[in-house]
């Protein structure tokens, strides 16, 4: 099996959920290391979030974009059909012909 491209299609839920699960790990990492506290909190918590869903936006928006620039390749030229070989009279007659 021949691929032409080594890149394959991206699935975007699990490329949000990936990203969300990243930035809340390393909104903890900031927590617990007392790096951010109060009411930094509040403010930090959604931004893992709001990148996830404009990672899903952005892999949305890009891939209709491959996948339509793909779709719109030109028509192939119609070539007229081959024509039916002629017939010969070389080669014997095989029907059979009523005798009466």
């Amino acid at each position: 099996m021949f691929l032409a491209s080594a890149r394959h299609p991206v699935n975007i839920g699990h490329l949000v959920m990936g990203i969300a699960f990243l930035g809340l790990v390393a909104v903890w990492a900031l927590v617990e290391s007392n790096v951010v506290g109060g009411d930094d909190i509040r403010w930090l918590l959604p931004v893992p979030w709001v990148l996830a869903g404009l990672a899903g936006l952005l892999t949305t928006v890009r891939s209709g974009r491959d996948r339509a620039a793909r779709e719109q390749t030109p028509w192939p030229q119609a070539t007229p059909a081959p024509a039916p070989p002629a017939a010969t009279t070389d080669a014997p007659d095989d029907t059979i012909h009523d005798a009466r």
